[in-house]
């Protein structure tokens, strides 16, 4: 079904748009596969994206971005290990985005926050399909892998030269130090 006939929540779609349309600039960070440019978004059936829009997910901290993509793939039978993925720090430009600040924030927009952690997007879908819709450039909203905020643009809606490779860090991501490191610090 093309995006002008699908039934929008009419509430859903005036508690987003009642938001402040804010700026976002800063440095941010995104885990990408070798070969992958780390600014192009997809689409994809996730937290932040229905599949009928393209969204380049990042994160406000580098270990934002690491559990993230750490929680993908431990989703396989068994974790990837000839996967080599790179980190990279990305300066990002955007114009209107919804801010969602805290998990308060996303209880008011109806998300089940005792149960944000897991994988039922049904809501947070609707959310970031509002927001495209209403023409929001990108999101920020809680992490539910890390305590920190996650940055989603909406690439369809920012100029391609809003997203630019600030730093890319030259040894590919060694998972399991990483999970060593976590759990050392009890994280």
């Amino acid at each position: 079904m093309s995006d002008w006939r699908r039934a929008r929540d009419i509430a859903l779609l005036d508690a987003i748009d009642a938001f402040k349309r804010g700026p976002f600039a800063q440095p941010v960070w995104r885990i990408c596969r070798e070969g992958r440019d780390p600014t192009l978004g997809s689409a994809s059936e996730s937290r932040w994206c229905n599949g009928t829009f393209d969204v380049l997910y990042t994160s406000l901290e580098r270990d934002g971005a690491l559990a993230e993509i750490h929680a993908l793939l431990s989703l396989q039978p068994v974790f990837p290990s000839k996967l080599v993925s790179y980190a990279y720090q990305l300066k990002v430009e955007a114009k209107e985005t919804l801010r969602i600040a805290d998990l308060p924030a996303l209880a008011a927009l109806g998300v089940d926050v005792a149960r944000y952690r897991e994988r039922d997007y049904a809501r947070t879908q609707a959310v970031a399909d509002a927001a495209c819709f209403l023409g929001f450039d990108g999101l920020i909203a809680p992490s539910a892998r890390w305590d920190c905020l996650n940055a989603m643009l909406f690439t369809d809606r920012t100029a391609p030269v809003s997203v630019v490779v600030k730093h890319s860090e030259p040894q590919p991501v060694d998972w399991r130090a990483w999970r060593e490191s976590r759990a050392k610090s009890g994280v």
